[in-house]
């Protein structure tokens, strides 16, 4: 994992989420393998912490699948493989175009009008090359999506099931031309969604984000897909 400087002054909770996300991103990327140790004290003196936080991220990458507790060892990095990922890539991608799907149908006028402003926000976003703020508007934009499905089941499973591949999905982003591509996505997406094209919205959503696992494994080649048999 690469050296990190000590955080900015912020409270228990959101700097405990924020070496959360650094830890996340480091597994997403390849830098710390699976099986790898995570000890308390060291990730302490790496971040310029106390231990409360650090316990506090362990638990969160704990929620997310990231990390196991095991007996005598602590915490360490889980045992993903590249065919794992492309499960659970492949499960939440039929999910969420699923919830494509029915928000082609259910989504109310504002919830379209809200689409539309955060897509068009995003366009600025990418062409200033801003990934953090991006990154924040694509979680907004699906998440937006999901909402608008409409049905309590899907938009539970799916959240579930988001943070388990969010470390994943933001790798794609360290790449400036993924930006433009997922942009792109988006836009054929909210095309459908707002011709009420159900179809559409479904198939265009479940290519995006085979697409992203295919940029997230070229950003971090540990990751790359599983050889078919």
């Amino acid at each position: 994992m690469p050296r990190s400087t000590s955080l900015p002054p912020a409270s228990r909770g959101s700097r405990a989420s924020e070496i959360c996300q650094l830890i996340a991103d480091a597994i997403a990327l390849g830098e710390l393998a699976p099986g790898q140790h995570l000890e308390e004290v060291a990730l302490a003196t790496r971040f310029g912490v106390s231990r409360t936080p650090i316990r506090e991220a362990l638990r969160q990458l704990g929620s997310m699948g990231l990390i196991e507790m095991r007996p005598n060892r602590g915490a360490v990095v889980a045992a993903m493989t590249p065919e794992m990922l492309d499960h659970l890539f492949e499960a939440i991608g039929e999910l969420e175009a699923s919830c494509a799907r029915h928000a082609a149908a259910r989504m109310s006028e504002a919830e379209r009008e809200a689409l539309r402003a955060l897509h068009a926000h995003s366009r600025e976003v990418m062409q200033r090359n801003d990934v953090p703020a991006y990154d924040r508007i694509n979680l907004e934009l699906h998440a937006l999506i999901i909402r608008g499905s409409h049905n309590p089941v899907l938009i539970e499973t799916v959240s579930a099931l988001h943070s388990r591949v969010s470390s994943f999905r933001r790798a794609q982003f360290r790449s400036a031309e993924r930006m433009a591509e997922s942009y792109a996505e988006h836009a054929v997406i909210i095309e459908a969604l707002l011709a009420r094209d159900a179809l559409g919205a479904w198939r265009e959503m479940r290519h995006h984000l085979l697409a992203a696992r295919q940029a997230s494994s070229q950003v971090a080649p540990v990751w790359a897909h599983t050889p078919e048999r």
